[in-house]
């Protein structure tokens, strides 16, 4: 990718992610993945719709109800500060989208991937190709992005039982900024998603949901302090 490009979409991530959510002016789209490999990257429909209705009423943002679903090797990408990815399965990225994605999270972007039971193999693994050398490394429960409007002080919360793991938030940093946060054991986005659809207690979908929220003011506030 030539280096004019990378500044111009420098430049407008710099925009993108200063909105800040208090400026309920400015609307906002976040977007799902849409990736190769023959996982369900469509799981979980409910889920954004959710979150973001959860965020404008909590939080006082003004993001799109509607999220967008982009491709990785789309320039799409640089439409939006954070993109949501999750799934079941396999996980391919071809050559063109490990420089695509890699590109976007230099470049401002945020990459939130919630392992839906059954990814963490194939994501580990694709990572690799976008941070070459670098490894997901957990993100201590200090961490700002635990500690948002809602304080989560044990880390992660615990929405579905697998393997009778503790939940865990992995990450992924450039240039000492959390680019790629990794929610694994736990099941983030079945938490997110409308009761009928696991119904789950209510407290269990509210503290899904605070987390989620977390997660998008962390994004849209990038002067906190991160830390590792």
């Amino acid at each position: 990718m030539k280096f004019k490009l990378k500044i111009v979409l420098f430049i407008a991530f710099a925009f993108l992610c200063n909105l800040g959510i208090s400026q309920s002016e400015t609307t906002v789209k976040i977007a799902l993945l849409k990736y190769k490999g023959g996982g369900d990257w469509y799981s979980n429909p409910t889920s954004l719709p959710n979150l973001i209705e959860f965020a404008n009423a909590n939080l006082g943002s003004n993001i799109n109800p509607v999220p967008a679903t982009v491709e990785v090797g789309s320039f799409d990408l640089f439409n939006y500060p954070l993109i949501h990815m999750t799934g079941h399965g396999n996980v391919v990225f071809s050559d063109n989208e490990v420089e695509m994605l890699q590109t976007y999270l230099m470049s401002g972007g945020f990459l939130h991937i919630d392992d839906n039971y059954g990814m963490d193999q194939y994501i580990r693994r694709e990572l690799k190709k976008v941070f070459p050398g670098q490894e997901l490394v957990e993100i201590p429960f200090n961490n700002p992005i635990y500690h948002q409007k809602y304080d989560f002080e044990k880390g992660l919360p615990k929405i579905h039982e697998h393997d009778g793991k503790a939940p865990q938030g992995y990450g992924l940093f450039y240039d000492e900024r959390l680019v790629v946060f990794y929610t694994y054991e736990c099941d983030l986005g079945d938490g997110w998603e409308s009761y009928a659809v696991h119904k789950d207690p209510e407290q269990i979908r509210q503290k899904a949901l605070q987390m989620g929220a977390n997660i998008i003011s962390f994004v849209f506030n990038r002067e906190q302090k991160e830390e590792i």
